[in-house]
């Protein structure tokens, strides 16, 4: 028996960094983003045999236990060790042998929110295995605990709800951690327009995230006013985004792209460098009214708002470099599971 689930990645629009302690536990923080159909997967399959197997397929790495309560949290397979002892720990999970095989759509690292969506997932599989029943709340905040205090994980609370919730969201958090979630209210015709004028891009570059992370976390700490006024307007963004969105003012996305970006570099060193400089630039030049870098910065996906067809000279620019323009669609689903016999 397989108990298979998927969960989908996300470009974060506006207010990145925002969903970020301390910065959101002390000013609070606004995000609007959207999944899109590249999705982090998870499989458990039952198996005869006592003994635990973590398979991460993209790397092709393999780990093989004998059946235990809590597995070691070191290393490559820290996510789903993290995923499956907090899981047996609040849920008391039956001793039954199982191989728990996971994938990615895209490179680990590359600012889409791929480390969170897969603990997302995983803990799909988990409770598609037992018949348990959570709220879309309930799953993303576990998971934003799973990563941010049981692994000590750096980063904010976006990832995890985008993933489960899925669709286009702008989200709010308050003090004491608490998210709030509402759909971006687009009419259909605007949302087909604003998919098809944005172009994705890959680096090349995989990054770990989370010294950016930590360094934008000590700068609001140590109240460095730079960091803290850029944040204070990528909240703005946000906002800003969210009513052009709903009004259908598309030629005010690129701008509040470009304005992201520019504020975005401001929060800690490292976000941007001079590819991604270059790359932004030429895209620009080609015809795309803003852009941004996915993620904490530093490589990974970068996206650019192209309008009135000049995403064909975008593209062509952008394959000029050396990393690789992906295709895809937005999607309203966020996680999904189910059992095959």
């Amino acid at each position: 028996m397989h108990f298979r689930s998927k969960a989908p990645l996300r470009l974060g629009l506006a207010g990145g960094g925002t969903d970020v302690n301390p910065y959101a536990s002390e000013y609070g923080g606004a995000i609007v983003n959207t999944t899109i159909n590249l999705y982090a997967h998870a499989t458990i399959e039952l198996v005869d045999e006592k003994i635990i197997v973590l398979n991460d397929l993209n790397a092709k790495q393999q780990v093989r236990f004998d059946w235990q309560h809590q597995l070691p949290t070191d290393g490559p397979f820290a996510l789903m060790a993290g995923v499956y002892n907090r899981m047996q720990q609040q849920y008391n999970l039956p001793e039954q042998g199982f191989a728990l095989s996971t994938s990615e759509d895209v490179p680990i690292g590359s600012g889409l929110g791929t480390s969170s969506t897969l603990v997302v997932a995983i803990m799909g599989a988990f409770a598609e295995m037992i018949q348990l029943s959570l709220t879309k709340y309930e799953i993303a905040r576990l998971a934003y605990d799973i990563e941010r205090k049981d692994l000590g994980f750096a980063g904010g609370h976006q990832d995890q709800y985008a993933a489960t919730f899925g669709g286009i969201n702008f989200l709010e958090i308050t003090k004491g951690d608490h998210v709030t979630v509402t759909p971006v209210n687009i009419r259909p015709e605007v949302l087909k327009e604003f998919e098809y004028n944005l172009v994705l891009y890959y680096t090349g570059v995989a990054r770990k995230s989370g010294a950016i992370i930590e360094q934008q976390q000590h700068n609001v700490a140590h109240g460095n006013e730079k960091s803290i006024q850029a944040m204070h307007m990528l909240k703005e963004q946000a906002h800003y985004m969210k009513e052009a969105l709903e009004k259908g003012w598309l030629n005010d996305v690129g701008k509040l792209f470009d304005f992201g970006f520019r504020q975005k570099k401001m929060m800690a060193d490292g976000i941007s460098n001079q590819q991604i400089e270059n790359i932004y630039h030429a895209a620009m030049t080609a015809g795309a009214t803003g852009g941004k870098i996915s993620g904490a910065g530093g490589g990974g996906f970068m996206f650019f708002y192209c309008p009135c067809n000049t995403r064909f000279r975008v593209m062509e620019t952008l394959n000029s470099f050396d990393g690789q323009v992906y295709n895809f669609l937005f999607t309203s689903d966020g996680l999904t599971t189910c059992t095959i016999q």
